[in-house]
């Protein structure tokens, strides 16, 4: 058997990788080992985000309230990414104790682990699309990043799904200013 050579370049980075072979030829299933490609492999579809989105900061937790969340997904777009979400351990899904018939989705701790990307590109967006978010939701989000990541946490911890913030229009936040311009 030959070893294939591989190094190690962070103590904390987990140590796996899909393999096939093709022909005589052993080719990793991943396109390559820059993080930011093996993260988009995982979760960077738009649908995928918009659910851990949902899932963080909007308190959606079953199929029926993804659906409502006003993105418009299809059905079975939406139950492949749960899937795909599922499997690459982002999120894993429980059946309502209450109602059997009804399954809840949570993040786990690697997609919790997300809530600082997730929130970055949420205030990138505000700033610099035509967003439905007005100068006062891009400040107040840049003024307390700290405090949203704690409570995005505190109440993924408690199983709290609270909305933490509203639904972006003129009016969230009290503020009716129009977006800023970059």
């Amino acid at each position: 058997m030959k070893l294939l050579p591989f190094s190690i370049t962070c103590t904390l980075q987990p140590i796996s990788a899909t393999f096939r072979i093709v022909g005589s030829k052993v080719k990793s299933e991943r396109r390559s080992g820059c993080p930011v490609s093996l993260s988009l492999e995982r979760f960077g579809d738009r649908w995928s985000l918009l659910i851990i989105r949902d899932l963080m900061v909007r308190g959606c937790r079953t199929f029926g309230e993804f659906q409502r969340a006003g993105e418009g997904i299809a059905t079975n777009i939406l139950a492949a990414r749960l899937k795909n979400l599922e499997a690459n351990g982002i999120l894993t899904s429980e059946i309502n104790p209450d109602d059997r018939r009804t399954t809840h989705y949570r993040l786990t701790e690697k997609g919790i682990d997300l809530a600082p990307a997730l929130l970055e590109m949420l205030i990138w967006g505000a700033r610099h699309e035509d967003a439905n978010a007005s100068c006062g939701v891009v400040a107040y989000l840049e003024k307390n990043r700290a405090w949203i990541l704690r409570e995005a946490r505190k109440r993924w911890q408690a199983r709290d799904n609270t909305p933490i913030l509203p639904k972006f229009d003129d009016s969230a936040f009290g503020h009716n200013s129009p977006r800023r311009k970059s």
